[in-house]
């Protein structure tokens, strides 16, 4: 450690640190701009100037390194001055138009200006004036007048989220940030160029002048979406969500959100949401209060239950569904009789149900520590975006990364090793690559493997996770969305964890949703999952879940719900008008109190933040109502806390100890197929995956929200005549779908890539399995 004094202070730090570390140590505030703890340091502002003694001038407290015995004074004369005199410079050019600025009132130069800047300035030229530029859907670049050149927001895509989409060009005056030509911003973790813009030059465009920051209310809440459980606070104005931003939380998300967490809000109060009861009478939808809505489902579901019994009714949730809507849901129908309760509509293997149960492993954090890493089936920039900023910090820090995939996706992360196979073959990659950690560490690999030869690719992955020092270089084997959803699930864990064992490196899943965890937790699962839209059941009472989207296979699902006698929609948004019976309006996280388990076991509650919109009703309450109506014990809880204690255990947060991620099955090998029929490979676009990202109109305007395509190798466009964007004609089962083509010529030769949980490919089958493609006729559209 060295020591050195700060303004008549000692204070140690590590050797390397900057006197601005020294600073934020001691809790003394230096002026800044350019300077952000999470990001490289650039020294391009000069407003952190302090005064070290022996030195002549004054130096820039973020890139000056410590020294054993420095004195530092940030508050003296000299120093003082020479702030003052940077942010004069600063405001030479900076436009007088705070009053109109959507960054007034929450921003640094305007802050720094009123202890650092002059009522009146030396400076009389003409200010220059920096055209606006188009970026895109979420962020602002109207005037970029303001821009103070702190580069930021362009060390952020560079450091952060992987990717340079603005640079600076021109010189001296001239220098201006801006996008890459024709180019518009499409990472997904973009929005924090916003936070971090210490001016109003990069603003949020749909929050763009329709609120000033200090008529906001700020209400603390967690992500609905992917599995993290981002800290947010939600800002609001009128009883309206105006606007989310990133609460930090070092321990999950840092400081940062993604663009879904960010702009998903857009869909709270939009014509898309459900606001009554409503009723299908006569082929018409007519609205009604809740008492005749509620006692009609009773009465149904009583009937049913007597003609065709218990195991005709079946309840679907989802994971984006809080602990205490998922442990009403299933108490509600256990105690009617019904099993067929569960919330994995796009798992297919249910082998491991009653060992299993999935989380990520290890502390989020620790991601960001991890040496030695090997991801199986995961779409990871786009399922889980802030876990990948983590996994490029550990690649930057000196990780391996390897990745086990049916496409070469770039995360944006240096990758040491990637073994790219068709989904039917990822038993026989990860065989391979038992094999090579068997060979690599000398011992015997496990029964039914002695046929099974190691590729390069699968040694390479070996040589990352096989190391001398395992325990001083922590590792990972972690499992993505897609080896959830996979029809093989099961045989691919076994050998993971088999694989994971054998290097030490710690083993889990990403886990698909903010609520995934919660949902085992709250045993909101059945043994007849598989069979809930296979074997089609006379009543299905929906909590959030949209089926034709939601499914693993939506023309299934679909198909049981028309025929169906009653269907029980329960969704903040209006949908399933053509299969539903019954619309039952319940609030989004925004207007209800709830728990979420993200992917390490942290239970987060949260309160509502505006009140219920129209005759909205927290779901927890709806289904506390219906099981009195259904005549069952145990439905009295006052409030939301009362059932989390219930279904959690009180003060419980951490759930660890109810976690497991090791099966009690043995490895089992494969080969790889011979590629004769052509199969699918299904994501899950980022901004689909639930039912308030699919309809924020922000997000549906972004790159990442576009039509599907029916991605397909260059050796199966070859053979079927087709170039990239020629319309295709995509069949599986009873369903066809009219898309455009890519061709991606490093995906396997008989795979296609289709997209799963979008409108136009709802009317095709499994997520995984066989899969035609024809050219389309002449004349034929996309879409049909």
């Amino acid at each position: 450690m060295v020591e050195i004094e700060l303004d008549g202070k000692k204070v140690e730090v590590p050797p390397g640190s900057m006197v601005m570390d020294a600073a934020n140590k001691l809790g003394t505030y230096i002026p800044h701009f350019c300077y952000h703890k999470k990001l490289s340091i650039a020294a391009n502002c000069r407003m952190c100037l302090v005064e070290v003694e022996k030195a002549p001038k004054p130096l820039p407290a973020c890139a000056t390194p410590v020294t054993p015995g420095m004195i530092v004074r940030s508050h003296s004369d000299k120093a003082v001055q020479a702030q003052k005199s940077v942010m004069e410079f600063l405001l030479i050019n900076h436009p007088l138009d705070c009053p109109i600025c959507d960054q007034g009132g929450e921003c640094q130069l305007q802050d720094l200006a009123v202890g650092y800047g002059k009522s009146n300035s030396r400076y009389a030229e003409e200010k220059r004036v920096v055209a606006p530029k188009e970026a895109g859907p979420l962020i602002s670049m109207e005037e970029m007048s303001r821009c103070i050149q702190c580069t930021r927001c362009v060390r952020f895509g560079q450091e952060v989220a992987g990717v340079m989409e603005f640079g600076m060009v021109g010189r001296g005056e001239h220098s201006e940030i801006t996008t890459f030509v024709g180019k518009s911003v499409d990472s997904e973790v973009s929005g924090n160029m916003i936070d971090l813009c210490p001016v109003g030059a990069l603003t949020s465009k749909p929050f763009r002048y329709s609120a000033r920051p200090w008529e906001l209310q700020r209400r603390r809440s967690v992500s609905p979406h992917d599995s993290l459980g981002s800290n947010l606070i939600v800002q609001v104005k009128g009883g309206k969500v105006m606007r989310v931003l990133p609460l930090e939380n070092e321990t999950i998300n840092e400081c940062w959100i993604s663009d879904k967490d960010r702009f998903s809000y857009e869909a709270l109060d939009n014509a898309a949401r459900l606001v009554n009861p409503m009723i299908k009478q006569d082929g018409k939808w007519i609205d009604i209060d809740w008492q005749t809505a509620l006692e009609y489902v009773a009465h149904g579901l009583r009937n049913i239950r007597h003609e065709h019994g218990a195991g005709s009714i079946a309840a679907v949730g989802t994971a984006h569904s809080t602990v205490e809507e998922l442990f009403l849901l299933q108490k509600a129908m256990r105690g009617f009789g019904v099993e067929n309760v569960d919330f994995r509509l796009r798992q297919s293997d249910f082998a491991l149900d009653g060992t299993v149960v999935p989380s990520l492993g290890m502390p989020i954090a620790e991601l960001s520590n991890l040496q030695r890493v090997l991801v199986v089936g995961s779409f990871l920039r786009k399922d889980h975006p802030l876990a990948a900023t983590r996994l490029r910090a550990a690649v930057k820090s000196g990780a391996k990364l390897s990745i086990v995939h049916g496409s070469h996706d770039d995360n944006l992360i240096p990758t040491a090793n990637r073994l790219i196979a068709a989904p039917s073959d990822w038993l026989a990659a990860l065989s391979e690559i038992a094999v090579a950690v068997a060979s690599a560490k000398g011992i015997a690999a496990p029964a039914g493997f002695d046929n099974v030869e190691a590729g390069d690719a699968a040694k390479g992955i070996a040589a990352t996770l096989v190391v001398d020092n395992a325990a001083d270089l922590p590792g990972a084997v972690l499992l993505g969305n897609a080896v959830s959803h996979h029809p093989q699930a099961s045989k691919l864990h076994a050998v993971a964890q088999w694989i994971a064992e054998q290097t030490g490196a710690k083993f889990g899943y990403f886990v698909e949703a903010a609520n995934t965890v919660g949902g085992y937790l709250v045993n909101a699962t059945s043994p007849n999952a598989a069979k809930l839209f296979a074997e089609p059941k006379k009543a299905y009472v929906l909590l959030n879940a949209e089926p034709e989207l939601d499914a693993a296979n939506p023309q299934q699902a679909v198909k049981a719900l028309q025929g169906a006698e009653m269907v029980v929609v329960m969704s903040a948004f209006k949908h399933g008008m053509d299969y539903a019976d019954v619309l039952l309006p319940i609030s989004p996280f925004s207007e209800t109190a709830g728990t979420f388990v993200n992917c390490e076991g942290r239970a987060q509650s949260f309160n509502g933040t505006v009140k219920p919109l129209g005759e909205t009703r927290p779901a927890w309450k709806v289904l506390r109502v219906l099981g009195n109506l259904l005549g069952l014990q145990g439905f009295d809880y006052e409030n939301s806390e009362s059932i989390r204690d219930e279904a959690l255990g009180k003060g419980v947060m951490e759930h660890g100890d109810k976690l497991n991620n090791t099966a009690r099955l043995a490895p089992s090998a494969a080969a790889y197929g011979s590629g004769d029929g052509l199969e699918r490979l299904a994501d899950v676009p980022i901004y689909f995956a639930d039912a308030i990202a699919r309809r924020s109109e922000p997000l549906l305007r972004t790159a990442d929200a576009q039509a599907p395509l029916a991605t397909i190798s260059a050796k199966l466009a070859e053979r079927i005549g087709v170039k990239a964007g020629d319309v295709v004609t995509v069949s599986q089962g009873t369903g066809s779908v009219n898309l455009a083509a890519a061709i991606d010529t490093r995906l396997p030769a008989h795979v296609v890539r289709v997209a799963a949980a979008h409108q136009l490919t709802s009317v095709l089958g499994d997520m995984f399995g066989p899969i035609s493609i024809t050219k389309a006729p002449a004349g034929a559209g996309e879409g049909q």
